[in-house]
């Protein structure tokens, strides 16, 4: 299975189309607000179709049984990872399963983690407009310990933390990682970023990546070449 999650940042279903049909192997993608918002679920069905794994990138973050009837309706799509933002606590992400659970219907239920921290957030902006003191990374080592004793099977993290959450929530506990550029990208507006080849010292499970791919003159070379860098 491929290490590497493609950030599919675009605003139609022909950009998707498009830039899907230049790779012959499935591969793992992720759909997020951006997409979701310009082309409604029905983009799911559409990859889906293509062959390709989904990660679906939604952040669900409100009370514990609105959470549970999104879950629920999301479990019927047949994509393989969902997230909740871990902010929302504990029941809330108890609820999440208790959602996938039964949205499943018997069958196997995506996949389920939780956001920490957003890789766009510093310690600063923690400290002072969250109002959450103390050092990043012991905030997001608590937000996995929260997730995993929800019953949740990972985490979104950034690659500097993936080290730590798996010692305190063990190697089978997932860490996927967004704020992956290669050293000759420019970092955006993400803070906490790294490159691949980090990333897989980290022991990162997943990396997700993003206009380092997308924007590449050729993609499906680039997408192969950091999968290399992953093995």
């Amino acid at each position: 299975m491929s290490k590497t999650i493609v950030a599919l940042d675009f605003s139609s279903k022909e950009e998707v189309v498009d830039f899907l049909s230049q790779f012959d192997e499935p591969i793992y993608v992720k759909v997020g607000m951006e997409l979701t918002y310009a082309c409604g679920l029905d983009i799911i069905k559409t990859i889906k179709d293509m062959g390709h794994h989904i990660f679906l990138d939604l952040k669900l973050h409100d009370i514990p049984n609105t959470v549970k009837g999104g879950m629920k309706n999301l479990a019927k799509l047949g994509v393989d990872i969902v997230n909740v933002h871990a902010a929302g606590g504990i029941p809330m992400m108890q609820a999440a399963i208790e959602g996938l659970e039964e949205g499943a219907q018997g069958g196997k239920r995506p996949l389920c983690i939780a956001v920490t921290l957003l890789t766009s957030i510093s310690k600063e902006m923690m400290n002072e407009q969250l109002g959450v003191q103390g050092e990043v990374l012991d905030t997001v080592c608590h937000y996995a310990q929260n997730a995993k004793a929800a019953r949740l099977d990972g985490v979104v993290c950034s690659v500097h933390e993936a080290k730590a959450i798996h010692e305190a929530c063990g190697d089978d506990f997932l860490t996927v990682t967004p704020g992956i550029r290669l050293a000759s990208d420019s970092v955006g507006d993400q803070k906490r970023v790294a490159t691949p080849a980090f990333a897989k010292e980290q022991g990162c499970d997943y990396i997700v990546v993003g206009r380092s791919i997308t924007k590449s003159e050729n993609p499906k070379e680039t997408y192969c070449e950091i999968e290399e860098m992953m093995k």
